[in-house]
């Protein structure tokens, strides 16, 4: 233990759990409604919390408006700082539980997906683990289309199936396992549902709906939401949407239109809407990630799975790195 000059112990300030998880929690939803749910207490018991965290600190950790919640700069440092250790406690627990069972294959594995054929490779790989590892459990979960690191920062998630690119310094990609041609998603009246394919360049004479509070990174709003063509031409912004419910719903009612994986057509379909194929996009492509520190043991075995599992993909130019 660190000590001061006077000999007496270096006491740090400490959090109880409430005050750990309503904060972690917090810092991923920005909701204090679906944070009490999450924590299984009432709504006036995270502020309060929240309160008291936030007079220990001496500034404030988030803003409030009635319509919003955001984390200042303190808090997106606070939570930088936090979120690792705790993960790491989680991975030490785990691991400690295992031992004390004997060294029995057991453990919990969160995985999470976004589009429905990323979720069916997740699901098939989840139930060959169960079958290897006795015990051993699967969580999947659908990834929030404009939270799509949301997960893997809070520590609700351990590795995804999720759309590229993604180079950021806490999270870990690996190689791609699937790679879609895209499409263009437009009204059924639009002019451009008649055509047999579509350009790039052609978002230019569009209108694009967009995401409503996205919290992803900027290159990967870029490619899957562009302000630009590849030739630099503004691509008007339409709608925002804050699921891809609402981008369907808006694209039929007219409101835009959206870029896709042309796949995505045999999992939603509907009327009022057509996909036409993009004849120079790049492919979607999709690659298990996850976090840099504080990673489940489990995360290993389970992506060899998916390795094992996934078709050959173009796209997987890189070797996975380590887990």
């Amino acid at each position: 233990m660190a000590t001061r000059r006077d000999g007496h112990p270096v006491r740090h300030p400490m959090l109880d759990r409430l005050e750990l998880e309503a904060f972690l929690t917090l810092a991923e939803e920005l909701h204090f409604g679906r944070t009490a749910v999450r924590l299984h207490v009432t709504t006036s018991r995270i502020s309060q919390t929240i309160r008291k965290l936030e007079r220990r600190v001496g500034t404030p950790l988030f803003t409030r408006t009635s319509r919003s919640v955001a984390l200042t700069g303190v808090g997106e440092r606070l939570r930088d700082d936090l979120l690792p250790a705790y993960e790491q406690i989680g991975i030490g627990l785990a691991q400690a539980i295992a031992a004390g069972r004997g060294g029995r294959t057991g453990g919990l594995v969160r995985v999470g997906w976004s589009a429905p054929w990323c979720g069916d490779l997740a699901a098939r790989a989840a139930r060959v683990l169960r079958t290897r590892r006795p015990g051993c459990e699967v969580e999947l979960r659908e990834v929030p289309l404009r939270d799509p690191l949301g997960g893997l920062r809070a520590g609700t998630v351990d590795v995804q199936l999720t759309e590229l690119p993604v180079d950021e310094p806490d999270i870990t990609t690996g190689r791609p396992v699937l790679a879609e041609p895209g499409a263009l998603l437009v009204p059924a009246d639009h002019p451009f549902a008649r055509r047999e394919s579509v350009s790039v360049e052609d978002l230019a004479e569009t209108v694009l709906v967009t995401l409503a509070d996205a919290r992803a990174p900027r290159p990967w709003m870029d490619r899957h939401f562009p302000r630009r063509t590849p030739a630099g031409r503004p691509v008007p912004q339409g709608p925002a949407a804050h699921s891809w419910q609402e981008v369907l719903v808006h694209v039929a009612a007219g409101g835009g239109v959206g870029t896709t994986a042309a796949r995505a057509e045999r999992f939603h379909g509907r009327p009022g809407v057509a996909y036409v194929p993009f004849r120079d996009a790049p492919t979607v492509d999709y690659a298990p990630m996850w976090p840099t520190a504080g990673r489940n043991p489990l995360v290993r075995a389970y992506l060899d799975i998916v390795d094992e599992l996934a078709p050959p993909c173009p796209a997987a130019a890189a070797v996975r790195p380590p887990c």
